[in-house]
């Protein structure tokens, strides 16, 4: 590139002067200044401030630690509201299924063994009430069977028995008397007959000798014996401890 000569080294050819340059070409003159070395040596060694920003950043950046810190959640009240419900719900299925299922299940149940024990308790009674009546009746047909026997079988002399002391057994008695003669000729005519008497001694504030004509160990035998023979030697028959 061609230097333009400084305005000292050239000729005085400007227009005042009438002259003109070849180089100028029509074109305005400029001034030519020289640059400043030292300026361009500082722009040359120092750095742009680009470079210097760059460069100030570059650090810092290397220096910073990035770390990622996840927001915070807002946690939902969604579950605990479900587990309220559910927990609700269990409890009113619970009181409904205690009052109205197995609240009438037991009233039920209880009912039916309270129907059953006293459908039981009727048919014991019913049956102990028959066994009692069964064995009364066969009482008295024995009863009553012994002394068609007596009756039909060939008279003997029976036996006559005066007590002296208390025994605890209980005797069918068919009369009495304050007269002991009396009571003995009776069982006298009887002992003729086969049957056999014992002759109680007046006892306690009694003074009657009393005649028996069979004795047992417990009041319902006796009891049964004398119903028996009542048919015979009257109604007046009747059970006496001695």
């Amino acid at each position: 590139m061609a230097k333009r000569k400084k305005p000292e080294d050239r000729p005085d050819d400007s227009p005042e002067n009438g002259n003109e340059s070849e180089d100028s070409f029509g074109l305005p003159d400029i001034e030519y200044k020289p640059l400043d070395e030292s300026k361009d040596k500082v722009t040359e060694d120092s750095p742009s401030k680009e470079e210097e920003s760059v460069a100030s950043v570059q650090p810092q950046r290397e220096e910073e630690k990035y770390v990622y810190t996840p927001p915070d959640e807002e946690k939902s009240s969604a579950p605990l509201i479900i587990g309220l419900v559910i927990g609700a719900v269990i409890i009113v299925a619970g009181f409904l299924i205690y009052n109205y299922v197995y609240k009438p299940a037991q009233e039920k149940e209880r009912k039916e063994l309270a129907d059953r024990k006293a459908e039981q308790d009727a048919i014991d009674k019913r049956d102990r009430e028959a066994r009692l009546a069964r064995e009364k009746e066969e009482a008295r047909q024995k009863a009553i069977a012994d002394s068609i026997a007596i009756a039909n079988a060939k008279p003997q002399i029976a036996t006559i028995e005066t007590l002296s002391e208390r025994t605890r057994r209980y005797y069918v008695v068919i009369t009495a008397g304050i007269d002991d003669d009396l009571v003995m000729d009776y069982a006298k005519k009887l002992s003729k007959e086969g049957v056999g008497t014992k002759i109680i001694p007046p006892f306690g504030k009694t003074k009657f000798y009393r005649l028996a004509i069979a004795d047992h160990e417990t009041y319902a035998l006796a009891q049964s014996n004398a119903d028996a023979v009542k048919e015979k030697y009257g109604s007046e028959v009747w059970v006496v401890r001695y």
